[in-house]
């Protein structure tokens, strides 16, 4: 399994809703079970990532619990978020409400009355406070990058202030899991903290912990309706392979494993339970361009090659139809990004257009001699497509689009690298061109500013690990950027966005091939409720921030 998937762009995926700018009412709307009916039976889970030290610190994307998923049954967030309906209120959890001011520098949250630590002590405001405390002391711990400013408790209510507007992390703020004080004040070191014995305010807590098998057991109270499965067995398996055997057998009922030939391997062995769900959120997969060197620094090389890419020959034959099609010319995915969609691309798909791409070559001054392709300057246009050794969708990819540029009288060549070797290089801007997914969010900004924010920039050599590995530089673009950040009424919002939409399709910085799936695949044989194509309350996958709110939802399939 690639790192990028542990927790499926574990970067990914604090999200939020456009519904968050209003205060959120009650939380009446919580997810629950039947307390005085609640089941006893077991939830196996398993993930392809391997031999896990024990670790249970959530804050860690590193950690055991953030690999498997299972810091998500322990610890809880002040709301739930539907990644895959970025449009959707958030569910109140933690918090029964919040509201922010109109310029996004102060939130109040207001928190619920009733939840207790796993050891018994109430949940409290000062929790909630001390927690963004820890966020503010401790980069390593706030892996976004939020400037807390003021953090204070007036009774119910803690307010957090900022210096500039939050509006594009309004969910990444009240999606943070909340730690008890009375704990975690007395650690030294909460970046190494590895957190053996956690006690959280979600309704399962930690029983028994080995490299591959951890158990996680309900606990007796909890402040909402019981969930029906009483224990959670997590195991970490080797390899994808050996993933996919525990799915295929029964053995594990809850994955999210990528498997090319999932109809033959998984759905076959049992058509009636085995499902899969892939759903997308706004992040994307697409080539990279590095357009500081080399033939893409010429955006009509750039055109042409993103005119020839058949999305959907990736769409089968890599991603063997697991991942979700990338079809509008903005790289934006829908229905996630639906409301985003600039006037002039509503309805503007990508296609091939061999033809088109060689006219965009010849008015840039492109030449062909036989059935090679050369520059304006008389070169001969080659280049490397790179990605690491091992991740077979991804080289499958890439050598479909080398195939395909081969129709513009392009050489180009796959080559791979240790997983290492190639985020050394990516981050150092050492590349031609690469298979890369981007951050996602609640709107297209967190996959914009990835790709193509001036603050992420460096030059050619010195490292770059927030984004914009291409080196893209567009004043035009940081600009836009900041403007979405900073503006104070949807209006000045939608012309940044259009614009970030327009330097997108014009510039080209990235090719988008895929949308950026948050799926898993799942057994009903014994237990039912779980998200889907026709109750899609969020994204299916066991490591996602939402995964509590799955298990809340699920019932004894008899």
């Amino acid at each position: 399994m690639h790192p990028r998937r542990r927790t499926t762009t574990a970067a990914i995926a604090l999200t939020a809703s456009l519904a968050l700018a209003a205060s959120a009412c009650s939380g009446s709307d919580s997810a629950g079970g039947n307390k005085a009916g609640a089941g006893t039976g077991v939830l196996t889970v398993g993930m392809p990532n391997g031999v896990q030290a024990n670790n249970s610190n959530p804050f860690l994307g590193t950690s055991a619990g953030a690999s498997l998923g299972y810091r998500h049954m322990i610890y809880e967030p002040l709301a739930m978020v539907n990644m895959i309906r970025p449009d959707q209120k958030p569910k109140p959890w933690l918090a029964e409400g919040w509201e922010w001011t109109p310029d996004f520098k102060k939130l109040t949250l207001t928190v619920r009355k009733g939840p207790k630590w796993s050891d018994g002590k109430e949940l409290t405001p000062d929790d909630v406070a001390y927690t963004f405390e820890l966020l503010k002391k401790y980069p390593a711990l706030n892996p976004d990058g939020i400037a807390y400013d003021g953090i204070t408790v007036n009774g119910q209510s803690v307010e957090l202030t900022f210096q500039q507007s939050q509006y594009v992390n309004q969910a990444k703020i009240i999606d943070n899991f909340i730690v008890p004080k009375h704990i975690w004040e007395k650690v030294s070191d909460p970046t190494t903290f590895t957190n053996e014995k956690p006690v959280g305010s979600g309704p399962y807590t930690l029983k028994t912990f080995t490299p591959q098998t951890i158990t996680l057991t309900r606990t007796k109270t909890y402040w909402q309706d019981l969930p029906k499965v009483s224990e959670l067995r997590y195991t970490s398996y080797n390899d994808n392979n050996a993933q996919t055997t525990a799915l295929a057998s029964g053995k594990c009922e809850w994955s999210f494993v990528f498997m090319p030939n999932h109809e033959k391997l998984f759905i076959a062995k049992d058509p009636e339970n085995n499902k899969l769900w892939f759903p997308s959120g706004i992040g994307i997969h697409g080539v990279w361009f590095n357009t500081a060197q080399g033939p893409f620094k010429d955006v009509a090389l750039r055109k042409a090659v993103n005119m020839v890419i058949d999305r959907e020959k990736i769409f089968t034959v890599a991603e063997a139809k697991l991942y979700p099609k990338i079809e509008n010319v903005t790289g934006l995915p829908l229905p996630a990004a639906d409301a985003f969609i600039a006037d002039p691309y509503k309805g503007k798909n990508l296609e091939v257009d061999v033809e088109g791409a060689k006219k965009v070559l010849s008015d840039a001054g492109y030449t062909t001699k036989g059935d090679k392709l050369y520059d304006p300057a008389g070169k001969q246009v080659k280049f490397t497509l790179t990605d690491p050794a091992g991740w077979n969708d991804y080289l499958t990819g890439l050598s479909l689009i080398r195939d395909a540029v081969k129709d513009l009288g392009i050489e180009a060549k796959v080559t791979t690298q240790t997983v290492d070797a190639w985020s050394k290089n990516v981050n150092e801007g050492k590349f031609d061109a690469t298979l890369h997914w981007t951050n996602t969010g609640a709107t297209p900004y967190d996959t914009y500013d990835h790709i193509m924010s001036g603050k992420h920039y460096q030059p050619v050599g010195t490292a770059a690990p927030g984004g914009n590995f291409g080196r893209f530089q567009s004043d035009a673009a940081t600009k836009a950027l900041e403007d979405f950040a900073n503006a104070t009424d949807e209006a000045a919002r939608k012309t940044a966005m259009d614009e970030l939409q327009r330097i997108m399709v014009e510039e080209v910085p990235v090719a988008p091939t895929s949308a950026g799936p948050i799926g898993a695949e799942y057994s009903t044989k014994n237990w039912v409720g779980w998200p889907d194509e026709s109750n899609p309350y969020g994204p299916p996958q066991p490591t996602q921030h939402n995964a509590l709110d799955v298990v809340m939802h699920l019932k004894p399939a008899n």
